[in-house]
């Protein structure tokens, strides 16, 4: 039986990028439950966690806190568990866990270069060290068992080093390598160049690899991300801040002349959307994280409407989700949308 759910998608693909403390288990749920996602053609082909520790995971007295990050729903396969960690002995224990867990999949974070993340030799520190980084891919095979693994990392740290970062990569036989069009020292302050996805292309195919090729960064919307494979021929696009306020991105293209598709969602079904998730985020992970998290939805969701920087104030004192669909049951009873 194949366990390769890579090998079943159908090209091109398009998938939610992990970000941490945005596509928690309240908001994938959200988004699984409005993309469609379980139908032919609707929803992202592949759902993340959000990045875990598997430093954290290995050691049962951090381990019990971070189960929370691995929830899930049926809904959400196929789904891939993110790992960042730079000790190969935790990370095949914590790729193990993730097997028994039911996960599709293992993925390990080599490109976030947050410092605290890069002190632990993990994220994009990675890229300055392709032994250890291969080292750490091996071992989370081992514990991955029949599951695929793939890397999410970037064009390179200080300066692009595609032609020898990547190579490395590949010689390790990942099922995919999902390739942010930045360098590390880049972050996210200049555009992201995606000749270099084109090139990630050729020297995969140069390698006669069969690892996929997904590009990762400035992709606005499945129109878009369509027109960036067509551009580089990578097989599948990841799709991350475009999420934002608007879990109706990934809806089916076969349902392209919808309203949902065009984003002609309504302001009340904006909202609505946003209550629940509000309220799923308290159920869900109210005791574990704070509810400040919630409010950088509050910035996307509302929005390019008359009234909507007075909402989002009176959002932003918001201390639960019950203050929150009281103020917008008044919002919306003043009958001014």
């Amino acid at each position: 039986m194949e366990t390769n759910f890579w090998k079943q998608l159908k090209k091109p693909f398009f998938v939610l990028a992990p970000m941490a403390d945005v596509t928690d288990a309240a908001f994938r749920r959200i988004i699984a439950t409005y993309s469609r996602h379980g139908e032919p053609g609707g929803g992202p082909a592949v759902f993340w966690t959000e990045f875990v520790s598997a430093d954290g995971l290995s050691h049962p007295d951090g381990r019990e806190k971070l189960m929370r990050d691995l929830m899930y729903t049926e809904a959400e396969h196929p789904i891939v568990a993110q790992l960042f960690g730079s000790n190969p002995d935790n990370m095949r224990q914590a790729a193990a866990l993730c097997r028994e867990l039911g996960f599709d999949g293992i993925d390990i974070n080599m490109g976030c270069p947050d410092k605290t993340i890069e002190k632990q030799g993990a994220g994009a520190a990675c890229i300055k060290n392709p032994n250890r980084a291969k080292e750490i891919i091996r071992a989370a095979k081992e514990g991955a068992g029949d599951l695929p693994v793939s890397v999410k990392t970037r064009i390179g740290y200080n300066k692009n080093e595609l032609e020898t970062w990547l190579p490395a990569l590949l010689e390790e036989d990942l099922a995919a390598v999902t390739i942010h069009a930045r360098t590390r020292k880049e972050m996210s302050l200049v555009p992201a160049r995606w000749e270099h996805i084109k090139r990630a292309v050729e020297i995969r195919d140069a390698m006669r690899k069969d690892t996929l090729i997904l590009g990762n960064g400035d992709a606005q919307s499945i129109t878009d991300a369509r027109d960036k494979v067509a551009a580089t021929g990578c097989d599948g696009v990841m799709l991350g801040r475009a999420i934002f306020g608007n879990p109706w991105l990934f809806v089916s293209p076969e349902e392209s002349q919808t309203a949902i598709h065009n984003k002609e969602i309504t302001i009340r079904e904006k909202l609505r959307v946003m209550v629940e998730h509000t309220k799923l985020f308290e159920e869900l992970l109210g005791d574990a994280k704070s509810f400040a998290v919630m409010k950088k939805h509050y910035k996307a969701y509302v929005n390019g409407f008359d009234g909507a920087k007075e909402l989002r104030m009176e959002l932003m004192e918001a201390k639960d989700a019950q203050e929150v669909e009281e103020i917008v049951r008044v919002f919306l009873a003043r009958d001014t949308i």
